[in-house]
């Protein structure tokens, strides 16, 4: 269809050109504010009630999911593991911590929102931009809307919700305060022991037995752990990274150290094995020398002089473990380390 084939009737009219123009002319006009509507809340002090015992609950269900956010942290063991459809087998430390947290939170959240939609002021007001800076009269100003604020809450005359709301808000940081305890486990005296204790005989790591004097020779290098730790218990892991033993026999006369001497029996001697540098296992023997290396970072250690530092970032020697031997003929451990074991406990303790 060409221009010359459209009717007139189908032309935009003078009037309908003239409404337009002055439309473009500004199409971002103020609308200004629709009338406002009093809720019931307004008019009716009985739904006042309902909606101020609604918050109210909901500020104290929140206080109650606390307490059952400690309370589960307590009751529930940290390995057990329950069944709840559709989740399937799910911790139950998690999931009742999840639950009873979510659940104070979303309740404070919520009890905010229905006082603010039902008893809070509902008055909408415009206000015209201002400088940055503040004035005398625009600090009057904010102090007296704040009081306003204050006063058409309801906060001072609304004294369950008030109160309420502040219990809820006080007892939900305890929340935090317990996850605190989970940051890791409380260190008392762990540090300073290990599994080694007088009586205990000293197992080969390779072979699982009891070693003897005589399985260990001149210029040999022998791993062992303490009797009665077995690679299946829970704590193994734990307990050899401090309890890992290297043993190496010495001729007597080659020992420097009046106290290493003293703590060996027959030229055999027991280091920790945990590198005190970065607590890495030591592994490298030079029976020539004596020495001992760390593979991480070379630190060196004298063997046949109470373990000392002779080279590397380490900053202390290696502790010694006394030995002797039961009236069976066995290695046995005669107490246990006598100073904390493994890297930088200085500077951590």
């Amino acid at each position: 269809m060409s221009s010359q084939e459209i009717s007139k009737e189908s032309l935009p009219s003078e009037q309908d050109t003239a409404h337009g123009t002055a439309v473009a002319e500004n199409p971002f006009a103020d609308p200004g504010l629709p009338p406002h509507k009093p809720r019931i809340q307004d008019i009716d002090e009985r739904a006042a009630k309902r909606s101020e015992r609604t918050v109210a609950l909901l500020f104290t269900t929140s206080m109650l999911a606390t307490v059952a956010f400690i309370a589960s942290f307590v009751i529930f063991p940290v390995d057990q593991i329950v069944y709840v459809w559709p989740l399937g087998h799910v911790s139950a430390t998690n999931l009742s911590l999840g639950l009873t947290l979510g659940l104070a939170l979303f309740c404070i959240g919520a009890g905010a929102v229905h006082w603010a939609r039902t008893l809070m002021s509902d008055h909408e007001m415009a206000d015209d931009r201002h400088p940055i800076e503040a004035t005398p009269e625009v600090k009057a100003k904010v102090m007296a809307d704040f009081a306003d604020g204050a006063r058409e809450s309801a906060l001072g005359r609304r004294k369950l919700i008030r109160n309420t709301m502040f219990g809820a808000l006080a007892m939900v940081p305890l929340s935090g305060v317990v996850l605190l305890r989970e940051l890791g486990p409380l260190p008392e005296k762990k540090l300073f022991h290990t599994a080694w204790s007088r009586g205990k005989q000293l197992i080969n790591m390779n072979t699982n037995e009891p070693l003897r004097p005589e399985d260990i020779v001149v210029g040999s290098l022998t791993f062992a752990k303490p009797e009665g730790l077995e690679e299946d218990d829970h704590e193994f892991n734990t307990e050899i990274a401090k309890a890992a033993l290297m043993i190496v026999r010495i001729l007597p006369e080659d020992i420097k150290d009046k106290r290493e001497l003293e703590w060996s029996h027959d030229g055999i001697v027991a280091f920790s094995k945990i590198c005190t540098h970065v607590g890495c296992p030591i592994s490298l023997y030079e029976q020539q020398t004596h020495h001992v290396l760390c593979p991480c970072h070379q630190s060196t250690f004298d063997l046949s002089d109470g373990a000392r530092v002779i080279f590397g970032p380490a900053g202390h020697a290696l502790p010694q473990l006394r030995i002797g031997v039961n009236d069976e003929g066995f290695l046995e451990a005669l107490g246990d380390f006598p100073e904390p074991v493994g890297p930088a406990f200085w500077e951590r303790g």
